[in-house]
C-alpha cells in the first residue's frame, strides 16, 4: 500500500518541482471567478494522490483474484502520466489552450480507469470521484486562464 500511494505522490512532487517557475508566472495571470488561493493546490493533490494510490492498491489486490487488474492499472499508469503531462503543458510552456485540450482527454482517461476500478473494487472506483470532481473543476479554471490571458 505505501509504495502504490507513494508513485501517484511521488509524479506529483515530480511535477511540481519541474513546474516551479512556471507555477510563479502563473500567479501573475488573471484568475477566474472562484479561483481558490494557491495554498489549496498542494493540499488538494496530496489527498487526490493519495485516494488514487489507495485506490491503485484496492485493484491489485482485489484484480489478481478476477484477473482483470492488468487492463486497469495500465489506464490507471496511462492516466497518471497524463496527469504529469498536463502541468507541464500548463505551467512549465504555459500553452493553456494545448492544457484545456489535454486535460479534457485526461478527464476521459480518468473516468475510464475509474470504471475500470468499480467493476473490481467499488471502494477503488469510489475513490477516484473527488479526482474526477478536481479535474472538472480545474477544466473551469484552465479555461478561465485561457480566455482571461
Amino acid at each position: 500500500m505505501l509504495l502504490a500511494i507513494a508513485i501517484p505522490e511521488a509524479v506529483g512532487g515530480l511535477s511540481a518541482l519541474l513546474t516551479k517557475k512556471g507555477v510563479e508566472r502563473f500567479l501573475t495571470l488573471r484568475q477566474p471567478p472562484l479561483s481558490p488561493p494557491q495554498w489549496v493546490f498542494p493540499v488538494v493533490w496530496t489527498l487526490l494522490f493519495l485516494m488514487m494510490g489507495a485506490a491503485s492498491y484496492l485493484v491489485s489486490v482485489a484484480g489478481e483474484r478476477r484477473g482483470h487488474d492488468r487492463r486497469a492499472l495500465t489506464f490507471y499508469g496511462l492516466q497518471l502520466g497524463a496527469n504529469f503531462l498536463w502541468t507541464i503543458i500548463f505551467f512549465a510552456l504555459g500553452q493553456h489552450l494545448l492544457a484545456l485540450i489535454w486535460l479534457v482527454a485526461l478527464w476521459a482517461l480518468i473516468l475510464y480507469t475509474m470504471r475500470l476500478f468499480w467493476r473490481i473494487s467499488r471502494p477503488a472506483g469510489a475513490l477516484l470521484i473527488p479526482y474526477l470532481l478536481w479535474v472538472t473543476f480545474a477544466g473551469y479554471l484552465n479555461c478561465g486562464v485561457w480566455l482571461l490571458n
